[in-house]
């Protein structure tokens, strides 16, 4: 297979399956040639990676994601995609493990605020405590001259419980708790925009988007990425 990318998901599953979901909703497509070439490795057993931000003594998730990096990148894909934010905490020792670029999504995302919201000042950020705690969305933010807000400790914690309580171990969305989550950051914080920094919280999006509080989703903003990038390979 010629122009095609790997996907290195699994962390975890329902989220990776929204990104798959959201990649093919988001082709422009009129007959099954025109969807995109990818792989996609579905590496569940790869270990919590805020469980090791927070303490190095758990078992450290670079392993197999270094694992996984090397044996794709003797296939030739065009470039990778993470769809997991917290697994950025190690992107730069994974991207000198191969000479194929890994699209970075925290990036990808702050540079796209200016699309989703112009006159955005104030950017709030909700993910996991491991992103949090990196600051792998504050550095990006700041640099792009934007006032970083984050979570106060109590929507920290009722994020983490959507996260890891709700979607992770029982695959559901507690739509009144999302709204409730979102509604703190936009009406009591005063941002402009919120980014949705954890892929799982790209599944309360898609599963109870019914609201009209200004968000920008990671995981959607990295699948218009792999379509613009795959594209270009394609007519190449």
């Amino acid at each position: 297979m010629k122009n095609f990318f790997t996907i290195i998901g699994g962390m975890g599953t329902e989220a990776t399956e929204t990104f798959i979901h959201i990649l093919n909703e988001r082709t422009q497509a009129k007959k099954d040639q025109d969807y995109l070439n990818y792989i996609l490795v579905n590496h569940s057993t790869i270990s919590d990676r805020t469980d090791y931000i927070l303490d190095h003594s758990k078992p450290n998730p670079l392993i197999p994601l270094s694992d996984d990096i090397k044996q794709q990148s003797t296939l030739g894909p065009d470039f990778f995609a993470i769809p997991c934010n917290t697994a950025h905490y190690f992107y730069d020792e994974l991207q000198k493990l191969t000479d194929v670029p890994i699209l970075h999504m925290p990036k990808e995302t702050v540079v796209a605020i200016k699309d989703y919201a112009p006159n955005a000042k104030r950017v709030g950020i909700i993910a996991t405590e491991g992103t949090l705690h990196d600051k792998i969305y504050d550095r990006e933010i700041m640099n792009a001259g934007y006032e970083l807000v984050k979570p106060t400790a109590k929507i920290a914690d009722q994020t983490m419980t959507l996260i890891y309580d709700d979607i992770k171990a029982k695959n559901e969305v507690d739509e009144g708790l999302y709204h409730l989550i979102l509604s703190q950051m936009v009406e009591s914080l005063k941002c402009d925009i919120v980014i949705l920094g954890c892929t799982e919280l790209s599944v309360a999006q898609q599963r109870a988007g019914n609201h009209d509080y200004p968000v920008i989703d990671a995981q959607t903003v990295l699948a218009d990425k792999c379509i613009q990038l795959a594209q270009q390979n394609r007519a190449k």
